[in-house]
């Protein structure tokens, strides 16, 4: 009887990994809004467990949906962007960045003005990506909504003849179809809605943290600091008892909470959630902030003062001299405004950081920022005593406001690369982005050791404190270690800050890979893949090359953006007893199922097996596999003979090293005795 469990069990393991899936179904249906204007309704249900991946999820994360609309050019126009459902949020532990997906059910509604009345039908293409835990797979649908009959009354006449002077090419294009290149790609892990829901918990509490620090950083500014030991004694003497006093100072640090808060949630209600999300994606957003945090650091080295006029501030003094709870409020709002130039930058730093998570993340940065910064004015209120232990004010102040300077400047550099990966002009590459944070960091160390001064400083001292000292071999310890990066060193600590390795001038290395193999010294048609392992992307070229140094075939069915395939690279593939069965006795082809680059027109055709165009090298990849395989997810490995015949039953992911192994050394024995 166990045998016969056994035997069922490995039959349906098999079965599984090996069989077409389709886990999501499409549908479609048309709503009339006016006579000129429709909404097309997309609705997709996925199969329990499976994950869709939203259109906005951002950059280096999860391959976003793409909505193609067609044959639009005078016939109707896209008004605003494809409007999706709610979708989840939870954090992708490989690629480190929230995404937004979706399971069950979700809507996605596309209105649409009608520019010509005979219309009949608009025909629109779907392709997104799904995944459930081990496996990913590409999900395409090609609708057709048919269209209601459009009675042409004079005034729907007069407006068609007003839409159609508007070129439909100038219309606001969906946000999806213009996006067409194939970005980094997915979670898989299996997230429930719970776990998503405690996983987005985790980033507020991470962006509160950040938050709270960057308030204390703050605390430490020459425009705040200062004012610490003065707000205090105005409230201790002022206050007709020392209970009295306690109650101002706790009115006036919770003013200050309020104030901060209350600018997260204005810029939230501005915005919006989903459209700090959109915003988040965007390489113009990346660029933009880019610029804002250059300008930023400018002000904290000296350059200039951020400052918001003077005039402000004098009125809002006048309020606070009324005294009672108003002029606590207003006395707040004045340390808001007089202490703009310093914490202007690292707010508007927060802002942007807290944005890129949508939702209630600026509020929650803005509370966890003001609450550091209002708790020292409450706590001396509380114990006066503590004031005698306070440092004094001094030239360490503007040190800490350089340092803070140097740190904006090293991170404005990451949204500018974040826009040059979602443009792919290769300005920026890895190796680049790291010369520059070396000399960024160079330069800060030099200062903390004293080497020259900035334009805020007091007079060259002879010494620096300890304190400085630590610091400064801190950086310069952080400015070494970052150094053989330029030469392809990983650079774990900085991983999701720098460009990906194979963003590079030179991805395998200055000097190769680990063998010291040169570029030069490659087969013709092969690159170095993951690990400094020869990898071939096309299969005629690739068995061609297994035939030529007899050896067997390890056919990778994988993608760029596919989560589970770089983990199993990096954790499986990494091991020395599988990287040396894979490097020394095999040949390894990847074939991409998810490249949108087309082919060559002679080399479209239309799938026997599927019925479905070929158009790109993914499209032929994926019916490759469907054909031979019967399956379409990836990752999924065989190994053949250099025939290109099969001799190992397909593997899909998994983490067992020793299943692996023995996995690999089954094939290469069965490979090597026919």
């Amino acid at each position: 009887m166990k045998k016969i469990i056994l035997i069922l069990t490995a039959f349906v393991g098999l079965y599984t990994q090996a069989q077409i899936v389709e886990p999501v179904k499409w549908s479609s249906k048309v709503v009339k809004v006016s006579e000129t204007e429709l909404d097309l309704v997309t609705t997709a249900v996925i199969e329990d467990e499976w994950h869709l991946y939203s259109q906005f999820t951002p950059d280096g994360g999860a391959q976003p949906l793409v909505f193609n609309y067609k044959n639009q050019k005078g016939n109707y126009q896209l008004v605003g962007k494809t409007k999706e459902g709610k979708y989840k949020k939870a954090f992708n532990d490989i690629f480190e960045i929230d995404e937004y997906f979706f399971s069950g059910t979700a809507s996605f509604t596309q209105r649409i003005k009608i520019l010509n009345p005979k219309l009949q039908s608009i025909p629109v293409s779907v392709q997104g990506q799904a995944c459930i835990d081990g496996r990913c797979t590409q999900t395409e649908a090609n609708l057709n909504f048919k269209l209601p009959e459009i009675k042409v009354t004079e005034e729907v006449a007069k407006t068609l003849e007003e839409s159609t002077k508007v070129d439909s090419s100038a219309s606001v294009k969906d946000y999806s179809s213009v996006n067409n290149e194939v970005k980094e790609t997915d979670t898989t892990a299996k997230s429930t809605p719970v776990d998503s829901k405690a996983k987005e918990e985790k980033s507020l509490w991470t962006i509160f943290i950040l938050s709270f620090l960057g308030g204390f950083a703050a605390i430490l500014m020459p425009c705040i600091f200062p004012m610490i030991p003065m707000t205090v004694s105005f409230f201790t003497k002022q206050s007709k008892s020392r209970a009295a006093g306690i109650k101002n100072a706790i009115v006036y640090g919770l003013s200050i909470i309020v104030i901060y808060v209350l600018l997260g949630s204005i810029i939230t209600a501005i915005f919006g959630a989903e459209a700090l999300n959109e915003l988040s994606t965007s390489a113009t957003f990346n660029l933009v902030f880019f610029a804002l945090l250059v300008v930023f650091a400018m002000s904290f080295l000296g350059a200039f003062e951020i400052m918001l006029p003077s005039s402000w501030a004098t009125k809002l003094d006048s309020q606070a001299d009324k005294g009672g709870i108003i002029g606590i409020v207003f006395m707040a709002l004045a340390l808001a405004v007089v202490s703009f130039s310093c914490t202007g930058p690292i707010v508007g730093t927060l802002l942007v950081e807290s944005s890129r998570n949508g939702g209630i993340a600026p509020v929650v940065g803005m509370f966890g920022f003001s609450l550091a910064i209002a708790l020292p004015f409450m706590l001396f209120a509380m114990f006066p005593g503590w004031l005698n232990s306070m440092p004094k004010s001094g030239g360490w102040l503007n040190t800490v406001k350089v340092s803070l300077g140097f740190l904006e400047l090293a991170f404005a550099f990451k949204f500018l690369s974040n826009a040059d990966l979602a443009y792919q002009k290769h300005l920026l590459e890895r190796e680049l982005f790291i010369a520059i944070w070396i000399a960024i960091f160079t330069a800060w160390a030099l200062y903390l050791f004293g080497k020259y001064m900035l334009p805020h400083d007091y007079e060259k001292a002879d010494k620096i404190g300890v304190g400085r000292l630590i610091m400064a071999i801190l950086v310069t310890t952080f400015t070494v270690y970052m150094v053989p990066g330029l030469w392809g060193a990983p650079l774990k600590i900085l991983s999701g800050l720098t460009p990906p390795s194979t963003y590079s001038e030179i991805p395998q290395g200055i000097h190769g890979n680990a063998q010291g193999m040169a570029k030069s010294d490659l087969p013709e048609h092969a690159h170095l893949g993951p690990h400094g392992i020869i990898a071939f992307e096309d299969y005629e070229e690739g068995l061609a090359y297994a035939k030529k140094v007899n050896k067997p075939v390890l056919l990778d069915f994988t993608g760029d953006n596919c989560a589970n395939c770089r983990l199993m690279e990096d954790k499986v593939w990494s091991k020395p007893e599988i990287l040396s069965l894979i490097k020394d006795k095999l040949v390894l082809i990847s074939l991409y199922c998810d490249r949108k680059v087309e082919l060559s027109k002679e080399k479209q055709y239309v799938s026997k097996t599927t019925g479905k165009e070929v158009v790109t090298i993914g499209n032929k990849w994926t019916d490759f596999q469907i054909t031979r395989y019967n399956s379409n997810a990836q990752p999924l490995y065989v190994i053949l003979n250099n025939n290109g015949e099969d001799v190992s039953k397909p593997i899909a992911y998994t983490t067992d090293i020793l299943e692996y192994k023995n996995w690999l050394e089954a094939g290469i024995k069965a490979a090597n005795s026919k």
